[in-house]
């Protein structure tokens, strides 16, 4: 599969979510590394206007809208860069939502699902396209943007703690498939990311970092193909602490704290 420009081929990378936040940086950091762009996302005039404020080449570029949490449309979009772009060499399934959840109450059942089917399926449809093709190719990478968030469970944080969870152990299963293949499979952990996701939080939220910051050290991480990455390094050593504590002393820590406020509730 070939690339219609005529130009000198560049590396091209394919990113989700990529009208605002982790992926809008991510877009930016490849694009000063050389690459070409396949970017995707519902809000497709968002991208143009910022592809315009950054002065990207046109020919440097191409959008594409889908909504992830749809599958047909999640594989669409794959598809079309496919015939447009080529096969990309990394894949970046960075779409995610994070709404909160009761689910005691029957409505904030739907906000659950569609979370899981934007962070959990989204990924594995973002990825489907491309890994027949890759694994012809031979090589190819497929990151999966997960979260610190999926290893231990949160208060009003169920929908978001559960689809992140669910990507890691997608993404190490999709690991063990393509081990063989020249197709590496990296699993992204962020920490807090200063984006849109966040900024309504009513908790602390230590090592926050710039989307741009996360984005270069998330550059490096990619190149060097580790296979499982926390960013920033200081929530690795918080993940681990969270991952073997016991249940008793998890439950204490998080008596009395502030918990997600529900999406429903905010949005009403």
């Amino acid at each position: 599969m070939t690339r219609t420009s005529s130009a000198p081929t560049r590396p091209l990378v394919y990113i989700t979510g990529a009208s605002s936040g982790i992926g809008q940086a991510l877009a930016l950091r490849y694009y000063q590394a050389g690459y070409t762009l396949a970017l995707v996302a519902r809000r497709t005039q968002l991208m143009q206007e910022w592809a315009l404020e950054q002065q990207l080449e046109p020919q440097r570029y191409a959008l594409y809208a889908a909504d992830i949490a749809v599958i047909d449309s999640a594989c669409a979009a794959g598809r079309r860069c496919l015939e447009q772009q080529g096969l990309p060499d990394i894949v970046i399934a960075n779409a995610g939502i994070s709404w909160g959840v009761d689910t005691a109450l029957r409505e904030d059942l739907e906000v659950m699902q569609q979370v899981l089917a934007v962070n959990t399926t989204g990924m594995a449809a973002s990825f489907q396209p491309f890994i027949a093709p890759m694994l012809e190719r031979g090589s190819g990478s497929l990151v999966g943007i997960a979260s610190v968030a999926g290893i231990r469970g949160l208060p009003g944080h169920g929908a978001y703690c559960a689809s992140k969870s669910a990507a890691i152990a997608y993404c190490e299963s999709l690991r063990g498939e393509l081990q063989t293949s020249g197709v590496q499979v990296i699993t992204l952990l962020p920490g807090y990311v200063d984006t849109p996701l966040t900024q309504n939080n009513p908790y602390a939220m230590p090592f926050l970092l710039s989307p741009q910051v996360f984005a270069a050290r998330a550059f490096k991480a990619i190149e060097r193909k580790t296979s499982y990455s926390t960013i920033p390094w200081q929530m690795g050593l918080v993940a681990k602490i969270m991952r073997f504590l016991p249940n008793t002393i998890w439950d204490k820590l998080l008596v009395g704290k502030s918990r997600k406020p529900r999406y429903l509730q905010s949005n009403k």
